[in-house]
């Protein structure tokens, strides 16, 4: 195959000149195509009717994707024709987007495969004199993402709560973001009893990380809330499965928030936003979290553990308690929680739940930036079905339906006064099953942007 490429677009006179060809690229199906003409090689972006920048970074990561497979070493596009052929968006948020959907669709995760090393198509545009800032910012966004895609597909033996922190120290290394690590005697002063009552059964001692990014003190504070199981066993209710192995992306929600506050300070954004990361393995060991025992939280609430598989909004807790105690303005908390919202939204959006108004914010740009999200309500009706007979409350509710619902509803239950909250429950968005778009079939790097974006949008 031929060591570079040239991207042009359905109506360029290489494509019309000829009616045989012309034909040929309109019987190809989806919307790019390789071509050979005169020695050279051609991929062909075709017309486009749902223009939206999401569509341009699925055509981008879709090209990438391709080209990386038939190992190509180099591609160039004309930055000005690509703006004309998505007329009806701006010239920067189609070079933005066309990089962003690049990178990430040239996405791997090798470092497990003995026969594979990494391969991207190294991408150049032309005419982009105007546009650098457009390809910085894009080529931001995407390593985020990547980072959080990273964190997600790492093996729960290599990322697990005692080396995690140590991640995040060298990821925030060269930054203006301070990484304070909270290990387990920390965690007993600050009575974050959910993290140690869930992390018993493990062989590691559970942590919480703190990622502090100022870029402006005086903007209103974002508390971040990540859940970080970094692999979930179900303790005593263990699960029951063929194959578990995805399992070690139940600290989503962590590699979410972690990913934001990178693409927040990359951009050296004007926001004042701390991320707040429990850390914990949920394991059967003789030392586990029994069902019946009850957890007293800092802020004097109780909870009857009915089952120990319900563990993410036990370390939630403790986060909202903390997020309360730096007296956060915004809270959003981000967990791979509950099965129920898979069933209910499937596998392309996740669900919050949270302030009205808010979460119709978050939907907009979630439209906007690819990580699509569906406002969920919270059903006071359901709320009692979380009463315990020996505790303020139980952990798991006696309905057998509505599961991500009352999941939200136990978190309310911790949420600070003062604060506007927002909870997203991204389990059925952690990872693609295919290859498609700017996706590769492995973890997706979700919530990454939405929060980065949300938090960037409150800040204005």
């Amino acid at each position: 195959m031929s060591n570079s490429v040239q991207c042009i677009f359905e109506n360029d006179a290489i494509v019309t000149a000829n009616l045989s060809t012309k034909q040929y690229v309109e019987n190809q199906k989806g919307l790019v195509c390789s071509l050979l003409v005169d020695g050279t090689h051609y991929m062909i972006i075709k017309k486009v009717d749902k223009q939206t920048t999401e569509m341009v970074r699925s055509v981008a990561g879709d090209v990438s994707r391709t080209l990386q497979g038939q190992k190509v070493k180099n591609a160039t596009i004309d930055a000005i024709q690509l703006g004309e052929h998505f007329k009806n968006l701006s010239n920067e948020a189609v070079i933005t987007a066309f990089t962003e959907g690049w990178e990430l669709g040239a996405y791997q995760f090798t470092k497990y495969k003995s026969n594979e090393e990494p391969f991207k198509t190294a991408l150049t545009y032309k005419n982009a004199e105007t546009f650098e800032k457009a390809i910085q910012t894009g080529t931001i966004r995407a390593e985020a993402t990547s980072f959080s895609r990273d964190l997600m597909n790492e093996l729960s033996s290599t990322l697990n709560p005692e080396t995690y922190p140590e991640v995040l120290r060298e990821q925030f290394a060269h930054t203006t973001v301070q990484v304070k690590v909270l290990g387990k005697e920390k965690l007993e002063e600050l009575e974050m009893n959910g993290v140690l009552t869930v992390g018993r059964g493990s062989k590691y001692k559970p942590s919480f990380v703190e990622l502090v990014y100022e870029g402006d003190p005086s903007k209103p504070l974002v508390a971040l809330v990540g859940k970080g199981v970094t692999f979930d066993t179900g303790g005593i209710s263990l699960k029951s499965g063929r194959d578990l192995s995805d399992m070690r992306m139940d600290m989503g929600g962590s590699a979410a928030v972690a990913g934001a506050i990178s693409l927040l300070a990359q951009s050296k954004a004007q926001v004042n936003v701390v991320a707040l990361i429990p850390i914990v393995e949920n394991a059967p060991d003789n030392t586990s979290v029994y069902p019946g025992e009850i957890i007293t939280y800092k802020n004097g609430k109780t909870v009857q553990i009915g089952n120990t598989d319900a563990e993410g909004r036990l370390i939630l807790a403790d986060g909202l308690i903390r997020a309360g105690e730096y007296q956060a303005e915004y809270i959003v908390d981000i967990a791979t929680l509950t099965g129920a919202i898979g069933n209910a939204l499937g596998t392309e959006l996740g669900g919050v739940f949270g302030d009205e108004a808010l979460a119709y914010e978050l939907k907009k740009l979630g439209d906007e930036n690819g990580d699509f999200v569906w406002p969920m309500p919270l059903v006071d009706d359901y709320d009692s079905s979380l009463n315990s007979d020996y505790a303020d409350m139980n952990n798991m509710s006696s309905l057998s339906m509505a599961g991500s619902i009352t999941a939200a509803l136990f978190l309310r239950r911790f949420v600070p006064e003062n604060s506007k909250w927002l909870h997203v429950d991204m389990a059925g968005v952690m990872e693609k099953n295919k290859a498609c778009g700017y996706y590769a079939k492995s973890a997706t790097g979700y919530g990454a942007r939405l929060l980065a974006d949300f938090t960037t949008s409150v800040s204005k």
